[in-house]
């Protein structure tokens, strides 16, 4: 099979006599992305990266507060708030912070210090989980409580439920917890981040003669947050108790015969971001391993207390953390409110959740547990996963690992589930004697560990296993196999948009093309040699792959519509997108909206540029989808290239870019392409899951109610579903 439906393997922008490498390679990026005389140091031309990211988080927490979506679901964007707000803390603040440290003052490109954008975090962080308590105390309780789902607190126990709360603690929680009283032998113990823990005052002596004073209670680990109390001895409905609450109540009897004058809860969040040096290091899984438990016990980035907490203790807890007052949030709940998605696996509700929903199939990939090869070899096939099923894809490894005709495999692996299907199967080929080449990025944030077990399962099935290039993420999803047909070797390939992840694939939108394309294999052949072995150079003739030409790639198709607004032409890109930070980037966006091209960008999370202003940017707009599914899928569409579109595992940031192992694949087949092109259509034209960026850098819903219009992810779920 050739290149489809007329594409001939040429030129990317445009210029049909021209080979695209060669067009990369010659390509003179200096003047692109200059945008004339736009000076991007002007603070009003580009958002703060940290703050826009904590813009996305706040779109999902007025998730939380949309009566439209179903009760769980909301309390589920409130959780997913806190998980997001850690994670923000323990990577970006702590990146800041660490700047402060070492007393880096260079500005951001939208010209803040790190001190200014610290101060602006603090200030609208805390203003958020005021909201966000604010909607689970006096929205979601309530509303949870009318549906027969009750959290018992302490003052509301009867006489069944505390006999009941008292024999949990004696038995599950007394036995394993390790009172931690504070004294010159027993220094402020080193509490592992985002642990639960107690700070108690007490009066009295002990045994020793001992009064310090002070005391911490560790909250077991082992132990669930949220307890449900059996039916029997309880109200009508479901009823749950805190491990908190529990604690608290009984947390005289760590300390007998001493009065317990204060009790509350408290919880320190840390730098997680594990950093390894390129230099010196001899074995990247061994280096790794030896960082991965020093995540616990990184710097203090945040301190979480109950909002009872006098300013002695938490001003003791401040100075033991090393913290300032501005890092300090008092919380009128649970400070450790994400355990609570602990709820959704002893709930059955189902009336309270969105509806179910079966993944599509297409018709030509109705035999896909038998024989994908086929499907694949008569023509492209392309998925868009949660809508359409993610079990294809494994199932071609799992025919592939058993095919007698398959001769290798080759795999990267950037984030997979624990227990992954993907892994057995290429374990299987593997043993079956197929020659298994897998590249596992072990760095994958927070899945470092795991990602170490599953490089260990596919060695000792004789696979081999490289970690990819030190100092460059592997992020490319990338799949190959090598099959003898016919007397003759064919290649076949996959490549997405998101990662090989069959969960994730359930609430991550994403695209999946699996293809036999023989330019495009044998590119994906090509980028799969430069990783796994060495060489100067490599000229794959479709594929655009990072860190080498994506950058003057994208650079030069945005040139393309410039010129040709320039020229009187229509000029159009539309992009859809995680992500987009990189200044020569935004700078050729705007040389281009200034020419008069006409540009749409679907960015879901982080997005520094601004659209709307005035002669820099009045012709772009920023539209932001938040809703049941996580916007993953990253495309491109350039109106006078050839092709068109694009789909690619890249975001438009510096770091996948310039760091990183990306690449960008065309959609060859017109069909697809058009396909492709209608689905971005329809995510830029919503009007019920989107948010407009406006020229200050907010967001604002596109519209508040449905008025009985649908959301782009549930057309689409009709639509392939």
């Amino acid at each position: 099979m050739t290149v489809a439906d007329g594409f001939p393997a040429l030129s990317l922008v445009g210029n049909e006599t021209e080979h695209p490498s060669e067009a990369h390679d010659n390509l003179h990026t200096d003047d692109l992305g200059k945008g004339e005389d736009i000076d991007l140091s002007h603070g009003g031309y580009l958002e703060n990266r940290e703050l826009s990211y904590f813009k996305f988080n706040l779109r999902v927490l007025s998730q939380a507060s949309n009566p439209e979506h179903p009760l769980l679901e909301r309390l589920m964007f409130l959780l997913i708030f806190s998980s997001n707000l850690d994670e923000f803390f323990e990577i970006r603040v702590s990146g800041l912070k660490k700047r402060l440290q070492f007393d880096m003052q260079k500005p951001d490109p939208d010209g803040k210090y790190p001190e200014q954008i610290l101060q602006q975090i603090h200030e609208q962080v805390r203003a958020a989980l005021n909201e966000q308590y604010r909607i689970l105390n006096e929205d979601l309780f309530p509303s949870l409580a009318a549906e027969n789902i009750h959290f018992v607190k302490r003052q509301d126990w009867d006489g069944n439920l505390a006999k009941w709360a008292r024999e949990y603690f004696d038995n599950e929680v007394l036995p394993v917890v390790s009172p931690l009283g504070l004294d010159p032998a027993h220094p402020f113990p080193r509490l592992v981040n985002k642990s639960l823990n107690f700070i108690l005052s007490l009066e009295g002596k002990d045994a020793f003669g001992r009064e310090s004073g002070l005391a911490i209670v560790p909250a077991p680990r082992s132990l669930p947050r949220l307890i449900k109390a059996p039916p029997e001895i309880a109200q009508e409905g479901d009823n749950f108790v805190f491990l908190s609450s529990i604690i608290h109540e009984y947390v005289g009897e760590f300390f007998p015969g001493m009065e317990v004058t204060a009790c509350h809860q408290f919880r320190v969040t840390r730098n997680a971001d594990l950093e390894m040096s390129n230099v010196e290091v001899e074995d990247v899984a061994a280096a790794l391993q030896n960082k991965l438990h020093s995540r616990r016990f990184g710097a203090a980035t945040k301190l979480e207390v109950d909002s009872g907490c006098p300013e002695r203790l938490s001003g003791f807890l401040l100075d033991q953390f090393e913290l300032a007052r501005s890092e300090l949030f008092e919380l009128d709940g649970p400070v450790n409110l994400q355990r609570l998605v602990a709820l959704f696996g002893k709930l059955d509700r189902p009336d309270l959740h969105f509806p179910k929903f079966s993944p599509g199939v297409p018709p030509s990939l109705a035999n896909y547990r038998t024989d994908v090869f086929s499907a694949v070899d008569k023509e492209d096939q392309l998925l868009l996963h949660p809508f359409q099923s993610f079990l294809p894809v494994i199932q071609w490894v799992r025919e592939a690992a058993k095919d007698p005709s398959v001769l290798s495999i080759k795999q990267t692996l950037y984030r997979t589930n624990e227990s992954s299907e993907l892994v057995e199967a290429l374990a299987e080929a593997a043993r079956n004697g197929k020659e298994v080449t897998v590249v596992i990025e072990l760095r994958a944030r927070f899945d470092e560990e795991e990602n170490i077990h599953f490089a260990s399962i596919l060695q000792e099935a004789g696979a081999v296993v490289v970690y990819g290039v030190l100092g460059y993420k592997t992020h490319a999803k990338m799949l190959l196999f090598v099959r003898r047909e016919n007397g003759r070797l064919k290649r076949y390939a996959h490549l997405g948009t998101g990662n090989y992840h069959r969960k994730n694939s359930l609430v991550y939108t994403d695209y999946s093309l699996l293809t036999a394309e023989e330019t495009i294999c044998a590119d994906v052949h090509k980028v799969f040699q430069q990783i796994t072995g060495m060489g100067k150079k490599i000229l794959p003739k479709l594929l655009i792959h990072a860190p080498f030409r994506l950058r003057k790639a994208l650079l030069k198709m945005i040139d393309t519509e410039k010129r040709a607004a320039r020229d009187g032409k229509p000029a159009q890109i539309k992009a859809k997108m995680n992500s987009l930070t990189d200044p020569q980037i935004i700078k050729a966006l705007y040389s281009a909206s200034r020419a008069g091209v006409k540009i749409d960008l679907n960015v879901r999370g982080i997005c520094c540029l601004r659209p709307g202003l005035p002669r820099i940017s009045e012709n772009i707009r920023v539209v932001s989808v938040v809703g049941r599914f996580l916007e993953h899928s990253r495309v491109y569409f350039f109106r006078n290239t050839r092709p068109q579109i694009y789909c690619s595992s890249a975001d438009w940031m510096e770091r996948n870019l310039s760091n990183r192992i990306e690449v960008c694949f065309p959609i060859l087949n017109s069909k697809l392409a058009k396909r492709v092109k209608e689905e971005l259509d329809m995510y830029l034209k919503d009007r019920v899951q989107s948010w407009e960026m406006q020229p200050d850098g907010e967001y604002k819903p596109a519209m508040m109610k449905r008025g009985g219009d649908t959301g782009v992810q549930e057309k689409l779920l009709e639509k392939l579903g």
